[in-house]
């Protein structure tokens, strides 16, 4: 099987022991590895699949956790490298009651942001590897470039590339710098995911076919647009497929998009995915790739914090499952 390459932030997100408190008056936090691009990978390698980590962390204790974590779950840590000229990326999460989240980061800069394009080898991807990044960690910095070369090394070999913005404003110097950038980096994916919050900031187009038409530039064959708990539309070769959601008990929605993400991703490369193919695999196998992710994204919710959260192969088998005998 091929393999999934994620890179971008690895970082600890420290959740409230209190739900529905404003993050000024949250009293205890707990512990909880996380990062987009690391929870997809987590999410791929629970799963069964090869997935990597490609990024940067302190050598301090979290880098240590962090680490440790990502092995645990099966994530090959050998291109996260370690530096002592900045300390791991901290976040610290105030849930709503509803599990909705308000984020305070701690990065001036973090480790994962020193990461540069000499410390990427264009021989570590191949034909049929995905190569998975979001947004969060192409504000200007070494790591930005880092990106530029891997996403460009990963599309030489044949590997699809996939691109979750993943928008988080209070990480970024002003909106329209985000914006720009996200716009920058998505002719260069073959797959890109974007949620309703993200679609009308991203495009400036408030008509939703039309906002999502318009993110088919460059190489760009894909979109996936979620819904959240209503599930998620695929737009590919001029079709759009739909797919509902799962009811689920939600406790914390982090991760849950990411968990989503990981579990498409994971679907393409057990059927064994290449960029020529790609098009006609999601359309022939939609609703298996779309049921999965679904699941995948819904269970991650009813537990805390991210990877932590991650659900197994078996018990996204049995959600959908019994969902089909439901009906």
């Amino acid at each position: 099987m091929a393999e999934l390459f994620s890179i971008g932030e690895v970082l600890i997100d420290f959740i409230p022991e209190q739900k529905g408190k404003a993050l000024k008056d949250v009293v205890s936090f707990e512990k909880a590895p996380g990062g987009a691009p690391a929870n997809v990978a987590a999410a791929v390698a629970k799963a069964g699949a090869r997935a990597s980590m490609i990024t940067k962390l302190g050598t301090d204790a979290f880098g240590d956790f962090l680490v440790e974590t990502l092995n645990e779950v099966g994530v090959n840590t050998d291109r996260v490298l370690r530096t002592d000229e900045a300390n791991t990326a901290l976040a610290f999460v105030s849930l709503k009651e509803d599990g909705e989240r308000d984020f305070s980061f701690y990065r001036n800069p973090s480790a994962d942001l020193l990461l540069n394009e000499a410390e990427i080898d264009e021989n570590w991807f191949g034909e049929g590897d995905i190569l998975h990044f979001c947004s969060v960690d192409l504000v200007e910095s070494p790591m930005k470039q880092a990106h530029v070369k891997a996403i460009r090394s990963a599309k030489e070999k044949g590997a699809i590339i996939s691109f979750d913005p993943n928008v988080r404003l209070p990480l970024w110097p002003n909106p329209q710098e985000c914006r720009q950038t996200i716009l920058q980096f998505l002719p260069e994916a073959h797959l890109v995911k974007i949620s309703d919050e993200e679609l009308e900031f991203i495009t400036g187009i408030s008509d939703e076919k039309e906002a999502i038409n318009s993110l088919f530039v460059g190489d760009v064959k894909a979109v996936i647009f979620t819904r959240g708990a209503e599930g998620a539309d695929l737009y590919v070769g001029g079709e759009c497929y739909c797919s509902a959601g799962y009811q689920v008990t939600v406790q914390d929605t982090t991760g849950a998009g990411d968990a989503f993400i990981g579990g498409f991703l994971y679907k393409l490369l057990e059927k064994k995915a290449t960029l020529p193919q790609l098009i006609n695999i999601l359309k022939e196998e939609h609703q298996d790739i779309l049921s999965y992710a679904n699941a995948s994204g819904a269970l991650t919710t009813t537990g805390k914090g991210a990877i932590s959260a991650l659900p197994t192969k078996e018990s996204i088998h049995e959600l959908i499952l019994e969902q089909v005998i439901n009906k």
